[in-house]
């Protein structure tokens, strides 16, 4: 005879009669960069030192604007609810508002239903417009 699974005890994510789960910060923003990459005028923003783009300062190792690319991400996860922190940027001339409401509708649903926490704050910074994107690799 098999028991269906119980219900989590007082309702929070990753609870119930045989113990917990914790979801590492870490996990959470890997999940959330992830979901940025869903959105096509939304990615990854140069990484800046003092205003200056490290990437085409030849800095090598360094995050160069690319919109397929992971964005920076930051999750503080208290109990079951977490707070996002996103540095993206947003491809020119599309609107800001409406590709940084679309990202946080998105990045919102996918962490909680990846996850099973209350997305509580998704706060965005862009950090740049990508206005000169490689163009694709042509297919041979």
């Amino acid at each position: 005879m098999s028991s269906a699974p119980s219900a989590p005890v007082g309702g929070a994510p990753g609870r119930n009669e045989l113990g917990s789960i914790t979801i590492a910060d870490g996990v959470v923003a890997k999940i959330a960069a992830r979901a940025v990459t869903d959105i096509p005028d939304a990615g990854a923003a140069a990484t800046k030192l003092l205003g200056i783009d490290l990437a085409s300062a030849g800095v090598p190792g360094v995050r160069s604007t690319d919109l397929a690319a992971l964005p920076k991400a930051e999750a503080a996860v208290d109990g079951s609810t977490v707070t996002l922190a996103l540095t993206i940027s947003v491809r020119w001339p599309k609107s800001v508002g409406e590709v940084t409401g679309a990202v946080r509708a998105h990045v919102r649903a996918r962490v909680a239903d990846l996850t099973g926490l209350d997305v509580i704050e998704v706060r965005i910074k862009v950090d740049e417009l990508a206005t000169t994107l490689a163009p694709p690799p042509r297919v041979r």
